[in-house]
């Protein structure tokens, strides 16, 4: 791999006057980081340029069989106006996960990290400044070999994309609804669950769009073996607290692992709280709140650090969970992990990268 390239927009778009409208994954900057792959060569000419639509043969692989996997983090903007990046080791370092599981080829995590650091640099006029909003990233590879015919490519590109976003639920905070999905599964051990491929979230899409009818916003997931065993929602990693323990699915190979979740544990523990990762079933929910004991249920996730469920919907079971308010130990998380996202308390885990 070379130097960075830099090419420049003689343009500029015009930038979002009102950060309170951005909403999420909607508005892109100016440039884009972009590298080839080709055997025989490995990853070369990286460069950043002007932000532009992508040519591909109609033949192109990641069109007909889905070779593809993506990551999702964050540049945010802190008081003194410092940019900074939120643990993208571990982003980068999932991504080459996703990769050996897509038999795509890895690409040097610390590069990796540079290549995002010198984009978000070159865009750093586009990090919003209201609080609470973000710069999204999202990096992403895809096979591009002109072949209907199934095997690993020969042909990749790898893309940085940003885009300045707001809050991931209109609803901000306030709690969700959710809805746990029976007929339908996600992911089995030994397929591409705990990978973060596009695959994964196509086959999600039927099971949300039954939720939505029901007006829920998510699904929750169960095994795709007994369908009893719960393992993630749509969007995010779940947690339980039931009788002052934080509970959430172990990594079993079809959850995928989450960084929020990674590190939503980590916080947990480090302020004493029993923090357990096992197998849960719906059933087992169904029980403590039956009992009284269900005090809280969150997902964590990066976009929307942490959600609060209000309501989770198993049949013709409703469970009002904390009497639909956020719960202390999600507003804990929630307060301590956007802290440190945004500079308003010390990192004292080293999770933080400045720009520059």
């Amino acid at each position: 791999m070379s130097d960075i390239r830099i090419e420049l927009a003689k343009t500029l778009k015009e930038k979002p006057t009102d950060e309170s409208k951005l909403g999420f994954g909607h508005i892109f900057t100016d440039h884009m980081f972009v590298m080839n792959y080709d055997t025989g060569e490995g990853w070369h000419d990286a460069r950043i340029v002007p932000f532009d639509d992508v040519s591909l043969s109609p033949a192109a692989m990641c069109l007909h069989y889905g070779q593809e996997i993506f990551e999702g983090l964050k540049a945010y903007r802190t008081a003194d106006g410092t940019v900074q990046l939120f643990r993208p080791d571990e982003n980068y370092k999932r991504m080459n996960v996703s990769a050996e599981r897509m038999v795509i080829p890895k690409i040097d995590e610390e590069f990796m990290i540079e290549a995002t650091k010198k984009l978000v640099e070159v865009e750093e006029e586009w990090v919003p400044h209201s609080d609470g909003a973000s710069l999204y990233i999202r990096p992403f590879i895809f096979a591009t070999d002109p072949y209907v015919g199934v095997r690993p490519a020969d042909h990749y590109l790898f893309l940085i994309i940003l885009s300045p976003s707001g809050a991931y639920y209109s609803t901000g905070l306030n709690p969700v609804k959710i809805y746990v999905e029976q007929k339908y599964v996600r992911a089995v051990r030994g397929g591409t669950g705990f990978a973060k491929t596009a695959a994964n979230y196509a086959i999600s899409l039927k099971g949300q769009d039954e939720a939505h009818e029901q007006d829920y916003e998510q699904v929750l997931w169960l095994d795709g073996v007994e369908q009893k065993y719960i393992e993630e929602v749509g969007s995010m990693n779940i947690f339980f607290v039931i009788d002052g323990e934080v509970i959430t699915p172990e990594l079993t190979g079809s959850v995928l692992p989450g960084i929020t979740r990674k590190s939503a544990l980590e916080v947990c523990r480090s302020k004493g709280i029993k923090a357990t990762e096992r197998r849960i079933t719906i059933e087992e929910v169904a029980k403590a709140y039956d009992e009284g004991k269900l005090d809280e249920v969150f997902g964590t996730g990066t976009a929307a650090v942490i959600s609060p469920v209000g309501h989770l919907k198993w049949g013709d079971k409703i469970m009002t969970i904390n009497n639909n308010e956020i719960g202390p130990i999600s507003q804990m998380l929630y307060d301590t992990m956007t802290g440190i996202q945004w500079g308003k308390i010390p990192d004292e885990f080293g999770w933080t990268v400045k720009i520059k």
